[in-house]
């Protein structure tokens, strides 16, 4: 690529951009930020002056369009995410969005074709892939530790939102209160459900789930009010994978625990791996392993190869994380080739397994993949 530095624009003002994104990208000298831009421009000039970003606005549109901007990471509310991803590749950038792309999985198969065919570059917000442990993990499955597996355990569980004083977006205003609506599968499952695929290497053919609300009163954040607010905040399902194995997937935020929360497992004829994104004792993350011969579980540590730059066991998650899902990406757009991780695809499946899941528990029976258009 003839360009010396990536020049990237940050749609999205909130915290995650300013612990996540804005700090991964800085963190990489192939790269630069040029703008940041949110409704508010109160909050972009913010940011601006903070981060030193050049430009600050609250015009995406104009934005988007920059001749010299090169990459556009969606770091906004999910339901502006397909038309804002959508502008982007029509303009020709690269795209980092946060998850979901689009609540169904056709809008995103939609932006990755179109992003095919543009030969742009996309990348979901999955920031578990790519923590140091989980990728440390996945190269050992590929290096034949587990062998054929067997049977995959997902958990994605926090206690942020045990406390029903702590206040929550409202999903949908306009809902019909006697339907539960997708949160914690939706916002929470989405990382261990892409996990799930990544590590055992085969689609899901059925799935079966159940979704409860465990507290229905809440303070909501837009009216600073009790509500009765009627979302799913803890879910399991079953799945079976075209390859034989099983897996099981539980999320939740009402379940007591610290963040990440994320704990996967997979079990194997050769081996077994559990991997623990759980920040304890100061601590990110552990990985164990075990083999048929030696069933005790052992702790490993993680080559320092899989960290990014300056990156150490005890760094916060959330900068940790994205600092390897950003290196990654911009591994991928100067490389120019066909590998392209955890990209719209890996997106759309990851939405039509949810969209299955919902299905599964309004309708109370298996349901196949993949799902009819």
């Amino acid at each position: 690529m003839a360009m010396s530095k990536l020049r990237v624009a940050v749609l999205g003002a909130g915290r995650w951009a300013e612990l996540a994104h804005i700090p991964g990208w800085q963190r990489d000298p192939r790269c630069e930020v040029v703008a940041i831009c949110d409704p508010i421009l109160e909050q972009a000039q913010a940011y601006a002056k903070k981060f030193n970003i050049p430009q600050a606005t609250s015009d995406w549109q104009a934005v988007v369009s920059r001749e010299d901007v090169d990459v556009v990471d969606v770091c906004t509310p999910s339901a502006t995410h397909f038309e804002l991803s959508w502008a982007a590749l029509e303009a020709g950038k690269h795209v980092l969005c946060e998850k979901p792309v689009a609540y169904d999985f056709r809008q995103t198969l939609k932006a990755a074709e179109l992003a095919k065919s543009k030969n742009l570059k996309t990348k979901l917000g999955f920031t578990f892939r790519y923590s140091p442990g989980v990728q440390y993990a996945k190269s050992m499955i590929d290096e034949g530790f587990v062998g054929q597996p067997f049977i995959f355990n997902g958990y994605e569980q926090n206690s942020q939102f045990l406390d029903p004083m702590n206040p929550m977006r409202q999903v949908d205003p306009n809902a019909d209160p006697a339907v539960i609506q997708t949160s914690s599968l939706e916002g929470y499952g989405a990382p261990i459900i892409d996990i799930s695929h990544w590590w055992v290497g085969a689609d899901y053919t059925r799935v079966v789930g159940t979704m409860r609300n465990f507290i229905p009163e809440r303070m909501v954040r837009q009216t600073n009010s009790w509500m009765r607010l009627n979302i799913d905040d803890g879910d399991i399902y079953l799945a079976e994978y075209a390859n034989g194995a099983l897996a099981s997937i539980q999320t939740s935020f009402v379940t007591v625990g610290n963040y990440p929360g994320i704990e996967a497992r997979i079990y194997g004829e050769k081996g077994a791996i559990i991997c623990r994104l759980v920040e304890e004792f100061g601590v990110a993350e552990t990985i164990k392993v075990a083999r048929p011969d030696d069933v005790e579980f052992k702790e490993l540590r993680i080559p320092q190869k899989f960290y990014p730059t300056g990156g150490h066991a005890r760094e916060s998650w959330r900068s940790l994380f994205y600092a390897n899902l950003i290196k990654d990406f911009i591994d991928e757009i100067l490389d120019g080739g066909e590998r392209n991780q955890g990209n719209f695809l890996d997106g759309a499946w990851v939405q039509e397994t949810i969209n299955a899941v919902e299905k599964s528990y309004h309708e109370r029976r298996w349901v196949d993949l993949p799902l009819e258009f």
